[in-house]
C-alpha cells in the first residue's frame, strides 16, 4: 500500500489509529498486488461514503460490509464455476455434495470421478466439462494457482480466462474474494446490477458496460463498492 513515493506501509498489523492517520494524508492508494485487509476495507468504505451519497446511505443503514473472503485453491475456483448463472444456494449444495465424495478435493481426485457421480452431486454436463478443463490445466502445469498472488490484476485475469469455462466474471470473483484485490469490479454480476439500480435510483437495470462506467468514480476501491452493494442486496432480501 503505497502512501507516497519511497514509503511502504505493510498491510499486516495496521490498526485503526494508523488508518485514521493515513486518511489525513489523503493519499492511500492500493498497489497492483495489494491485499484488502479488514482495516483497509473499513478505510475504503469511509472513502466511498464521503464521495458518493448513495453508498453513504447504504453504509449508514447496514454498516461496513463483510469481507466475504474465500480460501485460495482449486476447490474454491471450482465452486465459483458452479456459481455461474445459478443461485448461490444450489452451487453451494453441489459443492458440499462433491466434498462428500472427494475430500480433500484435488485436481487428480476430481478427474477420477465419472460422469454419473458428478451428475449425482449436481454438476451439469457443461460444468463437468469446465471442471475437468480446470483440473487438467493444473495437473498439466498450465495453471499455477499459487503463483497468482504475485501477479497484477490484469495478468491474473489473463491467466485464468485461458481456461475453458472461465470468463471475466469468474476471474474477477476469484480476484475479489480470494486474492482480495481492492479495485476489482465484476461488472457481469447480476446482484450488483440489481443493487446498483436500487441504490443509485436508476430507471433501468444497468448493463455490464454501464456498470463499468458507473464504477469508474469508485476506483481505486471498486471491490469495496461491490461489497457495499452486495451488502445492500442481501440485507434487503432478509
Amino acid at each position: 500500500m503505497s502512501c507516497r513515493p519511497g514509503f511502504w506501509l505493510p498491510l499486516k498489523g495496521i490498526g485503526r489509529f494508523a488508518i485514521r492517520y493515513i486518511e489525513t494524508m489523503q493519499r492511500v492508494r492500493p498497489s497492483k498486488t495489494s491485499v484488502l485487509s479488514e482495516e483497509l476495507l473499513e478505510y475504503g468504505t469511509r472513502w466511498l461514503s464521503r464521495r458518493d451519497p448513495a453508498l453513504r446511505r447504504v453504509v449508514k443503514e447496514f454498516g461496513t460490509p463483510p469481507m466475504w473472503a474465500r480460501e485460495a485453491g482449486f476447490s474454491t475456483l471450482l465452486h465459483i464455476i458452479l456459481e455461474q448463472q445459478v443461485s448461490l444456494a444450489s452451487a453451494r449444495a453441489a459443492h458440499t455434495k462433491l466434498l462428500e465424495v472427494a475430500s480433500p478435493l484435488t485436481p487428480p481426485r476430481f478427474l477420477a470421478l465419472d460422469d454419473s457421480t458428478l451428475k449425482a452431486v449436481g454438476f451439469s454436463r457443461q460444468k463437468t466439462l469446465y471442471g475437468r478443463e480446470l483440473a487438467r490445466s493444473i495437473v498439466d502445469g498450465l495453471l499455477d494457482l499459487s503463483a497468482l498472488v504475485s501477479m497484477d490484476d490484469a495478468t491474473v485475469r489473463s491467466e485464468l480466462i485461458k481456461i475453458k469455462g472461465i470468463g471475466r466474471w469468474t476471474a474477477d470473483i476469484y480476484l475479489l474474494m480470494v486474492l482480495r484485490r481492492p479495485d476489482i469490479w465484476p461488472a457481469g454480476d447480476l446482484a450488483l446490477a440489481v443493487a446498483a439500480q436500487n441504490v443509485k435510483r436508476l430507471k433501468t437495470r444497468p448493463t455490464p458496460d454501464q456498470l463499468d462506467k458507473l464504477a469508474l468514480a469508485w476506483s481505486p476501491w471498486r471491490a469495496v463498492a461491490a461489497r457495499i452493494l452486495w451488502h445492500h442486496y442481501l440485507s434487503e432480501l432478509v
